[in-house]
C-alpha cells in the first residue's frame, strides 16, 4: 500500500501547490516521467498536457513556466535527501559513522521508494543528474536566490558541512567538501555512463556502491590530514 507524502518547498516555487491536488500530483508524477524521457529542452507543457488528459492552462494554474517546474522537482529530491539523512542518522553520535551515513543516502537517495505515491525517485535523480544545473545556471540565479529558491540545497549542504567539521573541526573547506559530496556522487554516474574516460567508477561493477567508495575514500583521506 502507497502513502502519499508531502515535502515542504518554498511556496514561490509554484502558483498552487501541487501536491495537495490530485491533478498536481498528476503534473509532479508525468513531468519526471516525460522529462526523463524526452530532456528538459524537448519537454513543453503542451506535450505533458497530452500526457495527462489535460490542458496547458491547467498546467500554468500550477507552474509559471517549465524552468519554475524543473526547479520544483530539483528542490523535491534534495529535501528528499535531507530527510533520508535525517532518518537514517537519528540518534547516530559518533560523527564519523553520521558522515558515512549521510554519504550512503546521498547516494542511495535515489532508489525508488514504493511508499511515495507521485514520484519515481530513480527518474527524477536521472533529471537532477542530467538537468539539475539549469535551474541555477541562469542569468536569474541572484534573484532567485534572493526568493529562496535553492534553500532546500544550501541548507543540505549545511547539515552534511556541520558533521564534516565535527568529524575534523581543523578542516578548512567543509562547505565545499559538503557541496563536491553532492556533485560527485550525481556526477560520476553520469561519467560511468557516458563519457566513461573522466572517471574511475565503472559500469562493469556496482557503480551506485562504487560511486560510495569513491566518495568515502575522499573523505577519509581529505579528513585525516
Amino acid at each position: 500500500m502507497s502513502i502519499e507524502i508531502k515535502i515542504s518547498l518554498n511556496d514561490g516555487l509554484y502558483l498552487k501547490e501541487p501536491q495537495e491536488f490530485v491533478l498536481g500530483r498528476k503534473i509532479i508524477k508525468h513531468s519526471i516521467i516525460l522529462i526523463d524521457q524526452v530532456g528538459f529542452e524537448f519537454f513543453t507543457f503542451k506535450k505533458l498536457a497530452v500526457e495527462i488528459n489535460s490542458t496547458e492552462t491547467s498546467i500554468y494554474r500550477y507552474f509559471e513556466n517549465k524552468h519554475m517546474l524543473l526547479l520544483f522537482l530539483v528542490n523535491w529530491y534534495w529535501q528528499w535527501t535531507s530527510y533520508l539523512i535525517s532518518i537514517n542518522t537519528k540518534n547516530i553520535k559518533d560523527p564519523k559513522e553520521k558522515l558515512q551515513i549521510i554519504i550512503h543516502s546521498i547516494v542511495y537517495a535515489a532508489q525508488e521508494n514504493p511508499n511515495v505515491a507521485y514520484v519515481n525517485e530513480s527518474k527524477l535523480h536521472n533529471i537532477v543528474i542530467s538537468e539539475g544545473v539549469k535551474a541555477y545556471h541562469t542569468k536569474e540565479v541572484d534573484t532567485e536566490n534572493s526568493k529562496g529558491f535553492f534553500m532546500s540545497y544550501k541548507n543540505l549542504v549545511t547539515l552534511v558541512s556541520s558533521v564534516i567539521s565535527e568529524v575534523n573541526p581543523t578542516y578548512k573547506y567543509p562547505y565545499a567538501l559538503a557541496t563536491n559530496l553532492f556533485e560527485m556522487s550525481n556526477n560520476h554516474l553520469f561519467y560511468a555512463k557516458h563519457l566513461p574516460r573522466l572517471t574511475d567508477v565503472s559500469l562493469q561493477k556496482d557503480t551506485v556502491n562504487e560511486v560510495e567508495k569513491m566518495l568515502n575514500y575522499f573523505v577519509d583521506k581529505l579528513l585525516a590530514s
